[in-house]
Formats: structure tokens, C-alpha cells, sequence
């Protein structure tokens, strides 16, 4: 197996160079990295310029937020509620789905209450197919009776 040739990550010669540069090199400006030094040197120049500038005339801001000075209508502010602020007494104010729920609940113990009464469509058919079903068990026995009886009858007869 050869160096190169293989799947790894890592491979046999660098890849790149690294140069690093001399302070004289930074100072000149003539190296590849002067860039962020030359730029700090700048900004603290620039810095006590417009510090003398500032107290003269308001601070410009870039592009609209000088025309548009409004606060982000989505921009959600944390509000945060102490203890000591708390008001027991005020009742809490449920969500929509926990409003939901309650009423459900509400419906629901109404209903069983009006078809305990009979009051509901339900309960009426209910009671009706209770009456039937009681009918019909009265007349069954009734017909049981008299078979019990015409049963006896017939025996007393066969005895005779």
C-alpha cells in the first residue's frame, strides 16, 4: 500500500503553504495579512475623530432606519412576572382548547341528566323499547302458566 493511493482522509504531502510575516513586513503593509492590523489602526484614528464629531451634530444611521424608527411588531418581548406581583385573587383565564374541553364536559353531564329524566329523544326510544321488552316477558309468562297448567290438567286426566 502507497501513500496517495487510498481512500483517507488525511493525505501524504500538505496541501497548502504557510507563510507567516516579519513585523516589518505588517508594518509596510506588505504582507497578506496587514489587512485587519492597517484596519484597527484606522478605526481608532477614525474613532477620536468622530468623537469630536458626534457632540456637533445626532448620529447618522445607515440605510432606513434613519426614515423608519419603529420598534419590530413581531419581535416577541420577554415578559417576565414576579411573585409579589401575582393577583390571586383575579381568576385565571383558560386557554381556547382548555374552554373547550370544559364546555364539552359541561354537555355531556346535561345530557346524562336530561336522559335520566327521560327528557331526550334517546331516553324515550329507550323507554319504549323497555316497555315492549316488559310486555312481551308479561305475556311469555302468562303463556308459560297456562302450558304449565294445561300440562297438569292432562296428567290428573291420564291418572283418572
Amino acid at each position: 500500500m502507497g501513500k496517495g493511493g487510498g481512500r483517507g482522509k488525511f493525505k501524504g504531502k500538505p496541501t497548502g503553504k504557510r507563510n507567516f510575516s516579519t513585523p516589518e513586513e505588517m508594518a509596510a503593509g506588505t504582507s497578506a495579512k496587514p489587512r485587519t492590523f492597517r484596519r484597527e489602526e484606522e478605526v481608532e484614528e477614525e474613532s477620536e475623530e468622530s468623537e469630536v464629531e458626534s457632540e456637533e451634530e445626532p448620529e447618522k444611521k445607515k440605510g432606513t432606519q434613519g426614515v423608519i424608527e419603529v420598534e419590530n411588531p413581531n419581535l416577541a418581548k420577554a415578559k417576565g412576572t414576579k411573585a409579589k406581583d401575582v393577583d390571586l385573587d383575579r381568576p385565571t383565564e383558560l386557554s381556547r382548547r382548555e374552554r373547550e374541553e370544559l364546555e364539552k364536559q359541561r354537555a355531556h353531564e346535561r345530557y346524562l341528566k336530561l336522559q335520566e329524566q327521560g327528557k331526550t329523544e334517546q331516553a324515550r326510544k329507550d323507554l319504549e323499547r323497555l316497555a315492549m321488552i316488559r310486555q312481551q316477558r308479561v305475556e311469555a309468562a302468562k303463556k308459560r302458566e297456562e302450558e304449565k297448567a294445561a300440562k297438569e290438567a292432562k296428567k290428573l286426566e291420564a291418572r283418572r
